[in-house]
């Protein structure tokens, strides 16, 4: 809407949008890490044979974590025995638990799931950043076209409450996030040249003045063909949507000022080799291209940033691996807690940057703004999960046309009319399983990604306004 209307956020705003997403990194990746994938690489059954003084010296070895000591992982190792015998493992249950692919002794599983606990204690609080200046988590309340709306809220007390909360979840990521992410990959060196794809997209993020795409903390950019020294400024002109393998009418591929979201009417069929998606299938210069924490510190890497560059060569030389293993599915969990760490250690100088500025008087969140009679615009993020894109037309002062390119579209899209497969499609070929009936190698890799379908695809009853849930069997 601000490119649309040509409206320019003051620089408090941007600031804030700023701390907002940084909290949102944080605590996102956290939570992804401990919840969503870390037990893709952890056997918490395993945990149970686990000698918690050994697991003791080993996370002192590790860590930093102050919550360390026998007794501790003692009462750990017994919270786990309770949820084994009573036969109900909660968010455990459906686990390939036993299976030969895991490789961390017992020590480091019950650790990892010692701090998995640790984890959902921690993300309740680094949530609370986003409800200090953005009313609630998740869904802000504050972004407006035009600025924010927290003005009320920018006093030193809510500011030293948002630092208290930031430097509590940034020394989490250090002492314990990244420790577990290099120790948990010491163990799966051979999954740097499992899961890669080939092409990378960011839109970049966290403008650090109104200079766009210039000023992005995390830079913009394309890589094609795993080309470092090629990376190129990303252009949303050549961004096109592939229908030919999607359940939508047509088969025309289009830009998203151009989109149409025409489902077919009735029961198309399922048929990998014609249409089998309900998703699209967005292409750069007719390319798939990878999205998410990957991309986005690929493309700083290759750019020169100085605080990636910094923490992607540490990682390989405390790994010992090469560069190229970062294309890879190794490579995707560990860009996720660098970019982490790059974003939580900026945050500090951007709150005092607001500081400053509120210190010389300066407390303007917002810039009025009309609504056109007509205009479009696009607006490009980079999200936790990836590059997001939103393109919207104006005609009588009414929205017109409203397409938006999702994360999970460009990395769980199907083929193209070209029959080039989407992102996750590419990287699980060659996926090698050493238990075909547990293939917890097919969940690492598409854990890796992140992929929400319900953030891509939302069936609803347009007469009733009812969201249906969709089981696939």
């Amino acid at each position: 809407m601000e490119d649309a209307v040509g409206v320019k956020i003051p620089d408090n705003a941007r600031i804030i949008r700023n701390l907002l997403h940084g909290a949102q990194f944080q605590q996102d990746h956290i939570v992804h890490f401990y919840c969503l994938h870390a037990l893709d690489w952890v056997d918490v059954v395993s945990a149970l044979k686990a000698d918690p003084k050994k697991t003791a010296t080993l996370s002192d070895n590790v860590s930093n974590d102050s919550h360390g000591g026998v007794p501790y992982f003692k009462q750990v190792q017994q919270r786990i025995k309770t949820f084994v015998d009573s036969g109900q493992l909660g968010p455990f249950a459906n686990g390939y638990w036993g299976s030969p692919a895991y490789k961390l002794p017992p020590e480091a599983n019950l650790m990892a799931v010692a701090h998995y606990i640790e984890a959902l204690r921690l993300q309740a609080k680094s949530m609370k950043m986003h409800a200090i200046f953005g009313a609630k988590n998740p869904h802000l309340q504050t972004l407006a076209v035009g600025g924010v709306t927290c003005v009320r809220d920018l006093t030193p007390d809510r500011i030293a409450q948002f630092l208290f909360l930031w430097k509590q979840t940034q020394d989490f990521v250090k002492n314990v996030y990244i420790p577990d992410l290099l120790a948990i990959a010491s163990f799966y060196k051979e999954w740097g040249g499992i899961g890669g794809t080939k092409n990378f997209l960011a839109w970049g993020e966290m403008p650090l003045s109104d200079k766009e795409p210039d000023s992005l903390f995390l830079p913009r950019g394309v890589i094609m063909k795993r080309d470092l020294k090629g990376v190129k400024m990303a252009d949303p002109e050549k961004i096109t949507e592939h229908i030919a393998r999607s359940w939508y009418k047509g088969k025309k591929a289009r830009h998203p000022y151009q989109g149409v979201t025409d489902p077919y009417e009735g029961d198309p069929k399922y048929d990998a080799e014609t249409r089998y998606s309900w998703l699209k299938a967005p292409r750069y210069e007719g390319e798939p291209c990878e999205v998410g924490p990957l991309a986005r510190v690929l493309v700083a890497y290759a750019r020169g940033s100085k605080e990636i560059q910094g923490l992607v060569n540490n990682a390989l030389k405390t790994l010992n691996i090469p560069v190229s293993a970062l294309f890879s599915t190794l490579g995707r969990t560990a860009a996720r807690g660098l970019e982490t760490v790059a974003i939580g250690d900026a945050m500090e100088g951007w709150v005092m940057e607001l500081v400053g500025n509120l210190k010389n008087g300066n407390a303007k969140t917002y810039t009025p703004w009309k609504m056109p009679r007509s205009g479009k615009g696009c607006g490009l993020n980079d999200v936790p999960r990836g590059s997001l894109g939103h393109w919207i037309e104006i005609e009588e002062g009414k929205i017109d046309n409203y397409q938006y390119v999702v994360p999970s579209t460009w990395n769980l899209g199907p083929r193209c009319a070209n029959g080039k497969r989407g992102p996750i499609e590419e990287a699980l070929i060659d996926t090698p399983l050493q238990d075909p009936k547990r293939p917890v190698e097919i969940l690492r890799t598409i854990h890796s990604f992140d992929p929400c379908i319900a953030c891509g695809v939302h069936v609803i009853d347009p007469e009733s306004n009812r969201v249906y849930e969709v089981k696939v069997l």
